[in-house]
């Protein structure tokens, strides 16, 4: 059932309680403890800081490299409802399928599940709560986070950040 923006839920309006919070965090830049922490993740694809500033858009960079946050509703893949695939944008690794995606109401590409060997996960405190932050296991990029109040069938909901992803239709 697809709801309008108009129909408060209980994801929504905790997403819209916490936008005021994360949107003071967006697009920051973490520092160098966390950037090493993200760089211990095993990755086949580096790239040095300045060849990655080339490669990818300000916005794209400060998510994948430095696990900024974009604005919840801003990504038009949150609205891509096409057969085809979701991919990393730093290296192009396949990471989810669109059968997998759903509409959370929260403002960011939702999925139940990835595709096999895609990402990586670890725990992440940056913001004084436990979450767990998902990244691309081929450039270690930072894609979002996975909670447990997705739908069946694995009850998980991998919020992914929209700039971190291209989509390629099948």
């Amino acid at each position: 059932m697809e709801r309008s923006l108009a129909q408060p839920t209980r994801r929504k309006l905790l997403g819209l309680g916490t936008t005021a919070a994360l949107g003071a965090l967006a697009w920051r830049l973490i520092g160098a403890d966390d950037a090493a922490a993200v760089a211990t993740v095993p990755a086949t694809f580096r790239l040095t800081d300045a060849e990655w500033r080339k490669r990818l858009s300000p916005q794209a960079y400060a998510v994948l490299r430095r696990a900024s946050t974009e604005y919840p509703y801003t990504s038009p893949l949150d609205k891509e409802h096409r057969k085809g695939t979701f991919a990393c944008a730093g290296c192009a690794l396949p990471l989810y399928s669109s059968a997998t995606k759903f509409d959370s109401g929260t403002g960011w590409p939702s999925f139940y599940d990835h595709l096999p060997h895609a990402i990586g996960e670890h725990r992440d405190n940056s913001l004084g709560v436990e979450r767990t932050e998902v990244h691309c296991t081929r450039c270690a990029g930072h894609l979002g986070h996975v909670f447990n109040d997705g739908p069946r069938p694995t009850g998980l909901r991998y919020c992914m950040n929209g700039v971190a992803m291209t989509f390629k239709p099948a």
